[in-house]
């Protein structure tokens, strides 16, 4: 861990809200982004992270200073927005490429000269994704935004979700599995072309 985020650390232990202040917004651009990925509003990504922030603070008696402090606080945001079961799902950025034993789900976005066709199917594609993710469990739309989004490796996840390295890669490759499978299955049903996909 940094030594100046140490220092922040030890201090706001001992009370001093001010150092605390400064951990706050040091972390307070990564927070709010997971907590957008995950909750799809604005207004709930506000009111989790500043709950995160807020159980952060109440919780630092049992932080461990050889542990990554951003890593700490992005488990407590996940484990929060499990807990609340939040109706709204999080979006899968369209710029990803989830890979699966089976080839690759790629979303990338068009480029600019698209045809008004081509338009057309980006959107009924960007639909069509938030539809599969909200069909995910909330530990599974997780992990993917956390490897995915955010770049996390297995140990990291394996962290943040507090469980085994294991569980972490079982989840993330049923995960990819799954939505894999949904996404095709919805395309084919709504006959919606996937990016990088000819229509026969």
């Amino acid at each position: 861990m940094d030594n100046t985020v140490k220092l922040l650390v030890d201090k706001s232990k001992k009370g001093h809200t001010e150092a605390f202040e400064q951990l706050v917004k040091m972390y307070q651009n990564k927070v709010y982004a997971l907590c957008y990925q995950l909750t799809n509003s604005q207004s709930d990504a506000q009111d989790l992270a500043q709950e995160a922030f807020v159980k952060a603070y109440r919780s630092l008696s049992g932080f461990r200073n050889e542990a990554d402090f951003g890593t700490w606080i992005h488990r407590i945001t996940v484990n929060l927005w499990i807990n609340t079961k939040r109706r709204r799902r999080p979006e899968l950025s369209l710029d990803a490429t989830i890979t699966t034993d089976n080839g690759e789900v790629s979303f990338d976005v068009p480029s600019d000269d698209e045809s008004p066709e081509d338009i057309i199917e980006r959107k009924e594609f960007s639909s069509l994704v938030q539809r599969t993710m909200n069909g995910l469990s909330e530990e599974h739309r997780t992990v993917l935004i956390l490897r995915e989004m955010h770049g996390y490796n297995y140990d990291e996840i394996a962290q943040i979700m507090n469980c085994s390295l294991g569980t972490v890669k079982s989840r993330i490759n049923r995960a990819r599995q799954n939505l894999k499978k949904m996404i095709l299955k919805e395309a084919w049903a709504r006959d919606i072309q996937l990016p990088g996909k000819k229509k026969h």
